[in-house]
């Protein structure tokens, strides 16, 4: 584990957990150390879902300033090539994601959070990508993650001003999926993520990709996708099992092996 980012895995949920204090700025070590525990989160067998996490305090404030203003332009064609791949990275967990955000998700903090399949939040938080108050743009998937979820007028909005947004117009908008009170933030994410944890993990991974990479192609090409997705399934075990079931017990009673 690193000393910044870690993997912590309960009863088939991993939480990532990023442990920068005080705002868990995301500098060039944690975005590597983020790089690796999202790797290790996909590959491990044990882990069923993943929740990604900050704290109670702040789930993440943005980039390290100082350390990205002291950079030349070469050294930031590098980082910031790096960084997106890392956020592209925690975005391909091949199992369900969910962001347990408090206190402050902004910049990068919310483009990590953008990463995740659902995002849970307390309804003190404040999301934003303020970057254009520091004269440059967000670069690691702002302006392309939140325009393919709220659309460009409202992420243009938020880009062009650079403004700070509640708990519950971010959820008006469909930034936040979820607002419950600060202390119930965790124990939200991880129940959502425990649903997972004994279902066919090989059709869940295949929903993702399905849905994921379907939104990046064109209608006629995201359906033959979705067909080949689709068929695929019949080399697992789990759709005889759930087939099974449901012709012996009726729906949802299958005990998954997530093989």
């Amino acid at each position: 584990m690193g000393e910044f980012v870690r993997l912590e895995v309960e009863a088939g949920v991993g939480t990532i957990r990023l442990e920068r204090p005080p705002v868990n700025a995301l500098n060039q070590q944690i975005q590597q150390e983020l790089a690796a525990v999202a790797q290790q989160a996909g590959d491990r067998e044990d882990v069923r879902a993943v929740v990604i996490y900050g704290g109670e305090k702040t789930f993440a404030g943005g980039a390290d300033i100082k350390e990205m203003a002291a950079r030349s332009y070469v050294e930031m064609t590098s980082f910031g090539t790096a960084l997106q791949e890392t956020m592209s990275q925690v975005a391909a967990i091949p199992k369900p994601t969910v962001a347990a955000v408090t206190g402050y998700a902004l910049g990068g903090g919310l483009e990590l959070a953008l990463t995740a399949d659902r995002r849970i939040a307390g309804d003190n938080v404040k999301v934003g990508q303020p970057e254009i108050q520091l004269g440059i743009i967000p670069g690691a998937g702002g302006t392309q993650r939140l325009t393919r979820l709220i659309g460009p007028s409202k992420a243009k909005d938020l880009v062009f001003s650079g403004r700070f947004v509640a708990a519950e117009e971010a959820r008006d908008l469909g930034i936040l999926d979820e607002v419950v009170a600060p202390d119930d933030v965790y124990s939200a994410a991880r129940a959502w993520a425990e649903q997972f944890v004994d279902g066919p993990a090989a059709a869940l991974r295949a929903a993702k990709t399905a849905i994921d990479s379907g939104a990046e192609i064109d209608l006629a090409s995201a359906l033959r996708l979705e067909t080949q997705l689709f068929t695929a399934l019949w080399a697992t075990e789990d759709q005889t099992i759930g087939m099974n079931s449901f012709l012996e017990h009726g729906p949802g009673k299958a005990t998954f092996t997530g093989e």
